[in-house]
């Protein structure tokens, strides 16, 4: 490891950062000096910003390139100890695009979960995923313990912003999560990587699983597997389930996050009666 490397993993594990910010921030630094081969303190401000915008011509997200920003705007602020107002200035945040969330139909989702998962184990984990709103680290990193059938509850441990939580709990996927146990007999993990049962489902096998059910089930990509977390959110909506509740069972740190579900709830949206409706139909 190179000592500015080492640097900026002492920085990050003193700060706290989650295991996932973590790595990703290693990750982006990383990719900038792999990409000029060379260490990233002998770059030139050019050099930084052409690189950024390689990152915009690729079609990156906003998310995906703002978290770039952040690597790069701490390693160069605070282990090579540049002033923070340049690097604002040469490495701007990507402005955010508004796009509403994709859902599935339920019949989309029964379709998917019947045609679509190749294994039984396959569709365990989409409808984890589905059932109990899950974000993909926070499915990827279940624990056997994490099922408290007893409260039917799941619980989610150091999700999003290092926050633990509770989820609600299926019957059906209960029994679904029993027959997965009794036939794969997971050990820590509840979805254990393929190639070492020690450690957790790695992200990427869990997309590959998503969009191969997809293509097999003959259904659109609506986003990404987030796309079963927003269903989730939107189908408790349409269900009646108050704004505190889905928050809390999403996990999300304001209100605003979980506002944005209504946006798509079309259900409620057809529902609404105007109050013109109400004049006109009053018989007086």
């Amino acid at each position: 490891m190179s000592p500015l490397r080492e640097q900026y993993v002492g920085l990050l594990t003193l700060r706290g950062y989650a295991q996932r910010t973590h790595e990703s921030y290693i990750a982006a630094v990383a990719a900038l000096a792999g990409h000029y081969k060379r260490s990233p303190a002998s770059l030139s401000d050019e050099e930084i910003r052409g690189y950024l915008i390689g990152l915009h011509h690729r079609g990156l997200s906003f998310s995906s390139i703002n978290v770039a920003v952040s690597a790069l705007r701490l390693f160069y602020g605070q282990v090579l100890k540049r002033p923070m107002e340049d690097l604002k200035e040469l490495l701007p945040r990507s402005a955010r695009v508004t796009r509403r969330p994709g859902v599935y139909a339920r019949e989309e989702l029964k379709k998917l979960f019947a045609d679509g998962c190749r294994s039984a184990a396959q569709r365990t984990f989409l409808m984890t995923v589905y059932g109990a709103g899950l974000r993909l680290n926070e499915a990827c990193h279940l624990k056997v313990k994490n099922i408290e059938s007893g409260r039917m509850m799941l619980r989610v441990e150091q999700g999003k912003g290092r926050k633990d939580r509770y989820t609600i709990l299926s019957p059906w996927l209960l029994e679904e999560l029993r027959g997965y146990y009794r036939r794969q007999r997971p050990g820590v993990w509840l979805f254990p990587a393929r190639r070492d049962g020690d450690a957790p489902m790695v992200d990427g096998t869990a997309q590959r699983i998503f969009y191969r059910s997809l293509a097999r089930a003959g259904l659109p990509n609506r986003g990404g597997i987030h796309s079963l977390r927003h269903s989730f959110a939107t189908h408790l909506l349409e269900d009646g389930v108050d704004l505190l509740t889905l928050k809390m069972l999403l996990g999300h740190s304001h209100f605003s996050t979980t506002a944005a579900y209504l946006h798509v709830s079309r259900r409620q949206l057809q529902a609404v009666r105007s109050p013109l409706d109400q004049i006109l139909d009053d018989p007086r």
